[in-house]
């Protein structure tokens, strides 16, 4: 919820020879970079979006967790609205997704999905959430000025999400071929390819 600082640029200008010589009142302190957090997820597609899917505070991203909570109760109907059962399902390589029970999971309920082996590991930037996305929401919640607590966060959001529009979206998987072919062709970092 802090918004992040860079600790590189606390720093203690004393005649004092070493640190710990030096008043505590007059050390600066670096801050984490998020004081507290949530998990959410979300699912995109050309047809649209999924509301945000909130992973209650301290719960444990199991494959139980994950097919009971993340994708049954929350992504999959909404998935549902949007496309009927005329979709493939793709995710990234977290181990809660790549499990068997999660596997045994979608094949009973998604008509088509990505097997784990199909997808490359350490790749998340194939995925157009985690490529592009997340960071288009993050840009949003990061200009709000002071965010007060969990609940607070959690309606922030929802609000900055409401704003991310289809075009994004659609921009974000249209690119999948091209970072598809980054990644086969070098991969490392290729963020600085797109704009």
């Amino acid at each position: 919820m802090q918004t992040p600082t860079n600790s590189q640029n606390d720093r203690v200008y004393a005649n004092a020879a070493v640190k710990h010589d030096v008043p505590v009142a007059r050390l600066l302190k670096g801050h984490k970079h998020f004081s507290q957090k949530i998990m959410v997820s979300v699912a995109v597609s050309n047809l649209g979006k999924t509301s945000l899917v909130f992973v209650q505070p301290g719960a444990k991203v199991d494959s139980s967790y994950y097919c009971d909570v993340v994708l049954n109760q929350g992504l999959l109907p909404d998935i549902q609205k949007l496309s009927g059962n005329n979709f493939t399902f793709q995710q990234d390589g977290a181990p809660a997704h790549r499990s068997r029970q999660t596997v045994a999971f979608l094949r009973l309920h998604v008509p088509e999905f990505v097997e784990p082996e199909n997808w490359p590991p350490n790749s998340p930037d194939l995925n157009a959430v985690d490529c592009s996305i997340w960071g288009a929401l993050q840009q949003l919640v990061y200009r709000r000025r002071s965010i007060r607590d969990i609940e607070h966060l959690k309606e922030v959001l929802q609000t900055c999400w409401e704003q991310i529009g289809q075009d994004v979206i659609d921009r974000a998987i249209g690119q999948f071929r091209k970072r598809l072919s980054l990644v086969a062709t070098g991969g490392g970092h290729i963020e600085h390819h797109f704009d």
